[in-house]
């Protein structure tokens, strides 16, 4: 091969290379959109309200995981949700919902798969096959704007032109309008504490909601225990039953040795008493052997011998002789 033919192969190599690079990096900016491997066949419904859905919940049918939503958005007077399933019929007559997953307000989106045809991805469920709940949140708000439209005044003149009106009946029928008149005139007078009322109960429903992640881990780590515990149902019982033949053993033991077991501890009662009889003098005695023991450990505690002094082995006062002396002759005439 020429030196121009394998240039132009190792640039045909180079060029292979880096569109194989590019096609491998938008695959994986497009996996969910990837047949076989993707997340599925996607889907679009028509919504009057989001009703706090977001992307990544979780799409269900019948309870059961199918998909996640991908995306929510305005689309005039109406919201788009579009999510992908996987492994799912739709039908060409699917009715979908938004529920509510948890009491802290996540949702997820509910589908009733219906019709005789599967559903064109490429055809959205209208509204009429939709439905958005109520948000908790939102009922709060709603309820405390309607209250504080309520002419609290006027609602209490109300009130008591009817009790007077009904003042000439029954003494049963006018205890009742003067309980409601009552009632009302309390309402009109607690209306601040109301309103202030509903307004915490609004905040505290919204932090619920924004700790909702917390709680859901809250639950999910009681559930690991509570499956912790139930795996180790068995150990435990296991652990009791061998407890109580431990216990079964050794009542069988105490009983079967019960003769012996009785001179036994009586014999070590008066052992025990004999003790206490003489704590006093057992006292004493440790007492006087401490300075024994202090001087045996100064004479034995030096080494492998002992040290000692023997006092008065000279006789003390002797005259001192001045000059030579004569060494002392042994009997063989040596030094």
């Amino acid at each position: 091969m020429t030196r121009r033919g394998r240039g132009r192969s190792a640039a045909m190599t180079g060029a292979l290379g880096i569109a194989v690079v590019l096609l491998v990096t938008m695959s994986a900016f497009f996996l969910d959109s990837l047949p076989i491997i993707g997340a599925g066949t996607k889907y679009t419904a028509e919504f009057t309200e989001a009703a706090g859905l977001k992307d990544g919940n979780e799409v269900r049918i019948a309870g059961v995981k199918v998909g996640k939503v991908a995306d929510v958005r305005l689309d005039g007077d109406r919201v788009l949700v579009d999510f992908r399933t996987k492994d799912a019929w739709i039908g060409n007559e699917t009715t979908a919902s938004i529920q509510i997953k948890t009491l802290l307000g996540q949702k997820y989106l509910a589908l009733d798969p219906q019709g005789s045809e599967t559903l064109d991805p490429r055809d959205r469920i209208p509204l009429s096959r939709t439905v958005s709940p109520y948000d908790v949140i939102d009922a709060f708000s709603d309820a405390a704007e309607t209250l504080d439209e309520i002419d609290k005044n006027q609602l209490a003149d109300s009130m008591r032109v009817l009790t007077d009106a009904f003042s000439g009946t029954q003494p049963e029928i006018r205890a009742s309008i003067d309980g409601i008149g009552r009632l009302s005139e309390t309402l009109a007078k607690r209306d601040q504490q109301l309103q202030k009322l509903f307004a915490a109960t609004k905040q505290t429903t919204k932090i619920l909601a924004d700790r909702n992640a917390e709680f859901e881990q809250l639950i999910s780590a009681g559930g690991e225990l509570l499956a912790e515990l139930n795996s180790r149902q068995q150990a435990i019982s296991q652990l009791l039953t061998a407890t109580q033949a431990v216990s079964q053993e050794l009542s069988g033991f105490v009983a079967d040795n019960e003769e012996q077991i009785g001179p036994a501890l009586l014999n070590l009662e008066s052992v025990v008493g004999i003790l206490n009889n003489n704590l006093a003098n057992l006292n004493k005695t440790l007492e006087l052997a401490a300075p024994f023991y202090g001087i045996y450990a100064n004479v034995l505690g030096t080494g492998r011998w002992f040290d000692a002094v023997i006092v008065n082995l000279i006789p003390p006062g002797l005259p001192e002789i001045p000059g030579y002396r004569e060494p002392i002759r042994t009997f063989g005439g040596g030094n």
